[in-house]
């Protein structure tokens, strides 16, 4: 019963992945975005992927099979709403780091080190100064104007006056005729 303890290392791993989850989930993602929706989905997704993995990681587990939980992890993409690309770029970094620090044979040293380097990637990469002149909002619009929703230029014209900004781009993630409502992530420039 005793003999199926976490060894020490791996309480070690799991300390190392959770600072480094906490860094780029609550540290970089949420300081920036704050959603809370992904931070719970991404915080939470990185501990079971990390429990999974080291359970595997101790046993016999082939590539094949390494490959076919990433192809049932990318089936949830398709059953889930849409998220948009830092969203979902920044979950893959959660469970990236979950997998990173809960492979076994990698010297903790090693982990650590590439663990930094994500970290460091997100940071400077999604720094506010590097791509400061764009940002982005989703709204909800209580009334779907199709003339406007098939030309486009009208619709950037009418978004800019009614958010009195300068609408760079959008894009529509949901439309639901029965309500008369649409859904919309706007991309802008103060």
């Amino acid at each position: 019963m005793f003999d199926q303890l976490p060894a020490p290392e791996t309480l070690l791993r799991f300390g190392i992945n959770i600072a480094a989850m906490l860094t780029l989930i609550f540290g970089l993602y949420y300081s920036r975005y704050r959603d809370k929706e992904l931070v719970t989905a991404a915080s939470l997704f990185n501990v079971f992927a990390f429990g999974v993995l080291t359970v595997l990681s101790s046993v016999e587990f082939s590539l094949t099979a390494g490959f076919g939980l990433f192809a049932i992890l990318a089936l949830f993409t398709l059953r889930s709403e849409q998220i948009s690309k830092t969203e979902i770029t920044y979950f893959f970094g959660s469970i990236a780091i979950a997998v990173i620090c809960s492979l076994q044979g990698t010297t903790l040293l090693f982990t650590g080190i590439v663990v930094s380097i994500v970290l460091l990637g997100a940071w400077v990469l999604d720094h506010p100064r590097i791509l400061s002149s764009a940002q982005g909002v989703k709204i909800t619009l209580d009334k779907i104007d199709t003339d406007a929703l098939s030309d486009p230029q009208r619709m950037r014209d009418d978004l800019s006056e009614r958010l009195g900004v300068d609408v760079m781009s959008f894009q529509i993630t949901t439309l639901d005729y029965i309500n008369d409502m649409a859904r919309l992530k706007v991309f802008y420039r103060q």
